[in-house]
């Protein structure tokens, strides 16, 4: 039984995924930033013993360097970096601080996240590395403006994942920067094109095909490929 560790396991796709990883006989190592107010996650990891919670906040260094040293002698089979935060700002309303807030927690802690636990991906056997990203961190794909906030944090989350590409692969690490579509999630709203069951089955899918060989797409929850 292999184990993948989750950021963001809370709610929308992070409970999502935490459900059908179990499904699929993972070991699940299930996090997010306040596990008192987690119900939903907490009823789930005690309808099953493969389910570990642990607290992690992944905008605090502190956070991220603790919990890895708890976890240092633990594998991971696949990390995904799934939590994030939504700040639009449109053009003349831009708030400085939610912007910051943004990057720190789209890019630069999922960044952390991978450097902090990359010894326990090593030991781990199908050695995967992936990070929930948005079509709107595409530039190719701009062509409306706007959501300057949550576009240049997921942009960057999307650079930082194409660099991770390189310099991991000599660890025989495989990478991927997976979008999950439109979903009806809280942070997607009402008007999403599909639900969450739709999207996390067919990135757990993406995820089951990823290797050295594809390393490092940018890709859909169907397989599209997306044009950074």
């Amino acid at each position: 039984m292999g184990t993948v560790f989750i950021t963001g396991a809370n709610r929308g796709l992070g409970l999502e995924f935490v459900k059908e990883f179990t499904e699929n006989n993972y070991e699940v190592i299930a996090t997010c930033r306040d596990l008192k107010s987690s119900r939903d996650l907490s009823s789930l990891a005690k309808s099953s013993s493969s389910i570990n919670l642990h607290q992690l906040d992944v905008s605090n260094t502190k956070s991220i360097r603790d919990l890895a040293n708890q976890l240092q002698d633990k594998p991971i089979d696949i990390l995904i970096n799934n939590a994030g935060i939504y700040r639009s700002g449109i053009f003349n309303s831009v708030n400085k601080d939610s912007w910051i807030e943004s990057f720190i927690t789209n890019t630069i802690g999922p960044y952390e996240v991978i450097e902090h636990f990359l010894p326990n991906v090593l030991q781990g056997h199908e050695k995967k590395v992936i990070s929930i990203t948005s079509k709107m961190g595409s530039i190719d794909d701009n062509t409306s403006g706007g959501s300057y906030i949550y576009r240049s944090s997921k942009t960057a989350l999307n650079s930082m994942m194409r660099s991770l590409t390189h310099d991991l692969k000599s660890h025989n690490i495989a990478t991927m920067t997976l979008h999950p579509g439109w979903v009806r999630t809280d942070m997607g709203g009402p008007g999403g094109w599909i639900d969450v069951t739709e999207s996390v089955s067919g990135m757990i899918q993406r995820i089951k095909d990823l290797s050295l060989q594809n390393t490092g797409q940018y890709i859909d929850y169907a397989g599209k490929l997306i044009k950074w």
